[in-house]
């Protein structure tokens, strides 16, 4: 079967096309669109809709969104301190951040993102029930985001029918897909949430490890196959943090071997104090003390528990890669840890180098994995 031609603009089957009934609309006040990421996969959702109508805005999708706010930057979103949509009609233009998705994702961008957290919110009450008949809504009083938005800006920039093509739009895509089901000869779609589904073993693991999470990073002594350098890759830096009470051990070993040129600024420490480490069987037994046979390890990857393995320490079982719950979770590769868990809460490294940097971003991510 061929495949149906779809609009390239609004992303929907031709038939269902609703971009002739946008207009654009001028408007002082600047939107700034961020999607959650299941989200972006529901074809009849209506951020976009609202984007492609309003030219000063711009259009983000994703789980976290670095940004630096300005002074006059707020988030819509209800709330006991919410102020209402007339606030942003005073001075200066401002910008206006619209979170989008269901109502739980939309809540846990905005809780666990520190400086959406922070901003002053915008709330207020419709001026009429919802239209939006082809998704369940929690309550009569919830808008679909294109609503939201049209009413929102009809009261910041005094003029509510210069919006109304937008609605126009959300109405007539509305039409068009309860229509299509009564065609088919089935009631018009609505979103039921699924049963839910198994959770991953490693991910239960995870959330009921409590006081026996214990977060790993080793680095290692390598050097470059094309040095001719006999030996295999050395454990010198280890660092372990039980975030649940701050407990952490360092150890610093001593290389048995020539140190690589490139070690000390690849993993952050200085070849001074490298060459001044202890030995591997102090560092070791450190591990040993800190970890209880019930604790539950989580490390970026295989590699930290591959090398502590070549140190002849047993690979603890129902080890945790935490990269890999992050990878299925996003649906995509997460890059490296560093990165992966903003903009969340910064979290202090507990010891020095790249070690206590990862095992920092570790426990963002954990934190991340948990909620």
């Amino acid at each position: 079967m061929e495949p149906r031609p779809t609009c390239l603009r609004c992303r929907r089957p031709e038939a269902f096309c609703w971009c002739r009934l946008i207009e654009p609309v001028d408007t002082r006040t600047r939107l700034v669109f961020l999607q959650h990421l299941r989200e972006s996969r529901v074809r009849i959702g209506t951020a976009r809709m609202a984007h492609l109508a309003l030219p000063n805005s711009e259009f983000h999708v994703g789980l976290s969104f670095p940004f630096t706010p300005g002074p006059r930057t707020a988030v819509l979103f209800p709330g006991d301190d919410a102020l209402p949509p007339s606030h942003l009609a005073e001075g200066d233009p401002w910008t206006l951040i619209v979170v989008d998705g269901t109502w739980s994702q939309a809540r846990k961008l905005v809780e666990r993102d520190p400086i959406l957290r922070a901003l002053p919110r915008i709330g207020f009450e419709p001026e009429r029930p919802g239209n939006y008949r082809i998704r369940r809504e929690p309550s009569a009083s919830c808008l679909a985001t294109v609503e939201a938005v049209a009413q929102v800006l009809g009261r910041v920039e005094g003029a509510p029918r210069r919006f109304d093509s937008m609605i126009e739009a959300f109405t007539h895509m509305v039409d068009l897909q309860i229509a299509a089901t009564q065609r088919e000869g089935s009631a018009p779609r609505l979103r039921f949430r699924p049963g839910p589904k198994p959770l991953d073993p490693q991910l239960l693991r995870l959330r009921e490890a409590g006081e026996r999470l214990v977060l790993l990073h080793a680095e290692a002594n390598a050097h470059p196959r094309e040095a001719g350098i006999p030996g295999r890759p050395e454990l010198v830096h280890l660092v372990a943090l039980r975030p649940a009470t701050g407990a952490c051990i360092e150890a610093i070993v001593a290389p048995r071997r020539l140190l690589a040129p490139h070690t000390p600024r690849h993993i952050g420490v200085d070849s001074d104090i490298l060459l001044g480490g202890g030995e591997i069987a102090s560092a070791l037994d450190a591990f040993r003390d800190f970890v209880g046979a019930d604790d539950v390890i989580g490390t970026w990857g295989r590699y930290p528990l591959d090398l502590l393995e070549a140190e002849g320490l047993p690979r603890p079982a129902g080890a945790i890669d935490l990269r890999l719950l992050l990878a299925r979770r996003l649906g995509r590769k997460p890059g490296a840890v560093e990165g992966a868990h903003e903009p969340l809460v910064a979290i202090a490294p507990p010891a020095r180098g790249r070690a206590g940097r990862t095992v920092a971003s570790l426990e963002a991510v954990a934190r991340l994995l948990s909620g």
